[in-house]
């Protein structure tokens, strides 16, 4: 079992997958860092200074009563919290990583497709029939 474990392991796709989750992972770190960083600061700004993590509902106080200035404060008093905010910089993200692997794949098909379009290298036996027929019309 371990074996066949191993040579699964090992399999192309399976080490190919693993470096496409890895690359992945870090893409989306990538896109969150300018979602949250780049994107929706100005955003916030022209929206009258809004900064989206930090919009949400209280929907119970906590121990210590509101109102609370960031998710964090409310987090720690202990209220339970809608935090829509969130939700947009996450969706924006989402729409981001989306149309990337989009172009990607698009690119991919571009490509396959022009590798389709290419002839075929004709057989073997054509290419040594047309060296004869070649050699004959020079006799």
């Amino acid at each position: 079992m371990l074996k066949e474990f191993r040579e699964f392991a090992v399999r192309g796709n399976v080490v190919d997958m693993a470096v496409g989750i890895i690359i992945g992972a870090a893409f989306g770190k990538i896109v969150d860092s300018l979602v949250k960083d780049v994107i929706m600061p100005p955003i916030g700004l022209l929206l009258g200074r809004v900064d989206f993590s930090n919009l949400f509902v209280v929907l119970r106080q906590g121990a210590q009563a509101g109102p609370y200035l960031t998710v964090d404060a409310a987090q720690k008093a202990g209220a339970v919290t809608f935090n829509y905010g969130v939700f947009v910089n996450t969706v924006i993200s989402f729409v981001i990583i989306a149309f990337a692997v989009f172009l990607l794949i698009r690119a991919i098909n571009k490509l396959k497709l022009q590798e389709e379009k290419k002839p075929a290298a004709p057989p073997e036996d054509i290419v040594l029939l047309r060296e004869i027929r070649d050699s004959l019309k020079k006799a």
